[in-house]
């Protein structure tokens, strides 16, 4: 569906930010909504479609349980 939207958890992406969140977000309410840049009339709820499902991303990847990574050996 969102092709450009990238994993967000390790090992795919090691350092998250809200701002990675936000952008991921934004895609999917693109293609959803079927629009890029909302008129005037919708831009409020464009916007808190946004912050809602970037919330609840950051609250998914830190509700995770992961496998543990193996340790590197030292050489």
């Amino acid at each position: 569906m969102c092709r450009s939207i990238k994993t967000l958890r390790p090992p795919y992406t090691e350092h998250v930010t809200s701002e990675d969140s936000r952008a991921a977000a934004l895609q999917y309410v693109r293609k959803v909504s079927g629009m890029r840049k909302p008129s005037k009339a919708n831009q409020e709820a464009f916007d808190e479609a946004v912050a809602q499902i970037a919330a609840v991303t950051d609250e998914l990847l830190a509700s995770l349980v992961l496998p543990a990574r193996p340790v590197a050996a030292a050489g």
